[in-house]
């Protein structure tokens, strides 16, 4: 069971992002637009969306910033996008092969991570509250699938989609969720950060659907 992190772990996480601020402004900015269409330059920013939120990171400073709400940049979104940076390869292109977490190349040694704290708590979150998922999905602009009860794909970023899938319980079997990613996931960020990703994912969606953290969820903070 995950616990809540304390404040050297969230000290880590600041050293990781200032690590990774730092690398940013190394990078070819130029080649990261090739490799990354869906950055716009505006201003001082190159800007993307992360499950919908405008994030802008400044061209020479690194910083990550909202663009559009005064909230603050949870480390893992600022980690998301710096590693997203970090780890695209040249030739990252969308499959249409849309697969379990398991089945990405180089993500076995966080699968237990994955089922504990996303699989498992996202399962249990929403049993009995397929109608506040399915508003919750809309809210965020997810497309509605035709498969399980409750079934959307959101934009992580616009390279990275990811599927939401729900079945709601009976007397027979329990709720069960899970989720899906194209197969190109890893060709894009690294394998650690699509547990990050499908976890910052899942807290947008509880926050909008109303629902209590599950306390063994990932840690989002």
């Amino acid at each position: 069971m995950f616990e809540e992190p304390k404040k050297d772990e969230q000290s880590n996480y600041e050293k990781w992002c200032e690590q990774w601020r730092e690398k940013f402004l190394r990078m070819d900015q130029e080649e990261l637009k090739r490799r990354l269409p869906e950055l716009r330059e505006e201003g001082e920013f190159l800007t993307l969306c992360h499950f919908g939120r405008k994030l802008g990171v400044h061209k020479t400073a690194g910083t990550i910033a909202a663009m559009e709400d005064q909230q603050p940049v949870t480390c893992y979104e600022r980690l998301n996008v710096y590693t997203l940076f970090g780890y695209v390869t040249p030739l990252a292109h969308y499959k249409d092969d849309w697969i379990r977490f398991d089945r990405l190349k180089d993500t076995s040694p966080f699968s237990k991570a994955f089922q504990e704290g996303v699989i498992q708590p996202f399962s249990r979150m929403f049993s009995g509250r397929v109608q506040e998922l399915s508003q919750a999905c809309e809210a965020l602009g997810g497309k509605k699938l035709p498969w399980s009860d409750a079934g959307y794909e959101l934009k992580a970023f616009d390279c990275i989609p990811v599927r939401f899938l729900f079945w709601d319980g009976d007397e027979e079997f329990p709720a069960q969720g899970n989720v899906l990613f194209d197969a190109s996931a890893t060709d894009f960020i690294h394998g650690e950060s699509v547990v990050t990703i499908a976890a910052v994912g899942l807290e947008r969606i509880v926050k909008l659907a109303g629902v209590p953290m599950d306390p063994s969820a990932f840690p989002v903070f």
